[in-house]
This record gives C-alpha cells, structure tokens and sequence, in this order.
C-alpha cells in the first residue's frame, strides 16, 4: 500500500482566513497542507517545491503590494505553478491572483458585493472538468467578496456564475482553477465578520449564519467532493514524478 504523502503550500493571507475544512479534507486525500502564514511575515519560498500551491482569501487585490507585500512572490509561484503544470487552487482572492497572473483583469469594489450563502449555476464547460463535472446542480456556497474579477485570461474554462457575479469558478490550462466563493468555509465562521461592514452592504450577520446553516449539509457534500478531487488530481501527479 502506498503510504507517501504529498504536500500542498498553502499562502494564508489573513489572521482569519486560513484552509478550514479544506485541511481534514485534503488530509484524508492524502495531501498534507503547508501553511504559510503570510501576513504575519513568514516568508513565501521563491520556488514552489511542493505537489500542489493553494492560495487562499484576504482583504486586498491581488497586486496590491503596498498593504501585502508577499503578493508580489506569491504572483511567482502562481507563475511557476501555471508554467511547470502543478495543480493549483484559488480562493476568493487567490482565484483573482490566478485570473490576473494569467492575462485576466480584477477590479476592486466593483459589482454588486455578495455575502452569505449562494446558489452558483454551473455552466456546460464543467462536463469533464476534473473537479467540477458532475456536481449537483445549483450547489450552495459562502461568499464574502466586494471585488471581482472582470475579465478571465483568454481560453480558460468558465466554470461557474451566480446571479451577481460572473465568474464564480473557472480553470486556466489543465491544473489551475479559481473560485471567488470560500469552499473552505464554515457557517460560524460568519459569527466573526464585521456587523458594521455588512450593515453598510444591508445584511444582518445572524440572518447570514442561518441561511448558510441550513445549506451546510449540502454545500459540504459538494466541496468536500471537489477537495477529494484536487487531493487525487496532486496524488497522481506525484506518482507520476516519482516514477519517471
């Protein structure tokens, strides 16, 4: 039996917003995360060095170096990853890093912002899509955004929408995909938002919690799915690296 594990690094962007559930799932997978906790100064590796990279969500644009200055090596290794073909995720902001990375465009405050759970609509690209074919549809899943992407890079696969925003999910080559809602989330985690800033947008934050609690059960189904995918997709690519 195999025993080996692959390791994923995971760039935390934010004291809050690490991998959630995204880490037992990847786990069981057989993928250990590596978390680099960038905001608090650990430093982010010139060159990958692991199977897979996740970058996850946070407060910023995705080349807004003047408040995060670990986007610019970040933007690298998204690079690398995208160059050299090892499998990638995006968060939220890390789905806007792999858009702009790839020749996309990332607006900030633009649209009209989402918060909570939300239905997305998958779209005829997903049939075949290693991650996202065959999925239940209209899947449930937290959103916590004001800035969106705009523009995907030329020939990516457009995954997902929702009522309020285009460009939900989608995939660049063969390896690298970006969401712009938080598969990694759990309900009470909406506890801990900002009730201020989500008074300013019309939102209560308990009513928010409710409503993803009650969707919880079926939206975990689904991104544990999606992770369980992701985890076999770096497996095999191990696998293969080890044996040429």
């Amino acid at each position: 039996m195999d025993t080996t594990t692959a390791t994923a690094l995971v760039i935390q962007n934010f004291p809050r917003g690490g991998p959630g559930r995204w880490a037992p799932w990847l786990t069981a997978a057989g993928v250990t995360p590596v978390v680099v906790r960038a905001y608090e100064g650990e430093p982010v590796p010139e060159r990958l060095g692991h199977a897979a990279l996740l970058v996850l969500g946070g407060g910023y644009l995705p080349d807004e170096d003047d408040r995060a200055p670990w986007l610019a090596p970040t933007r690298a290794l998204a690079r690398q990853a995208l160059d050299e073909g090892v499998p990638y995720f995006g968060i939220c902001l890390g789905g806007q890093l792999l858009a702009q990375v790839a020749g996309g465009e990332v607006r900030g405050e633009h649209g009209r912002p989402e918060f909570g759970s939300t239905r997305l609509r998958l779209r005829p690209e997903t049939a075949g899509d290693p991650l996202f074919d065959a999925l239940p549809p209209g899947p449930a899943a937290i959103q916590n955004h004001v800035d969106a992407i705009t523009r995907l890079p030329a020939g990516a696969h457009w995954l997902a929408d929702s009522e309020h925003c285009p460009y939900q999910a989608f995939r660049v080559g063969e390896r690298a995909w970006g969401v712009q809602f938080h598969p990694e989330a759990e309900p009470d985690g909406i506890l801990r938002w900002n009730e201020d800033r989500l008074r300013r947008y019309g939102h209560e934050r308990g009513a928010l919690h409710r409503a993803a609690a009650a969707d919880d059960a079926e939206a975990a189904a689904v991104w544990g799915e999606v992770a369980g995918r992701f985890g076999a997709l770096v497996r095999g690519d191990e696998r293969a690296e080890r044996c040429g």
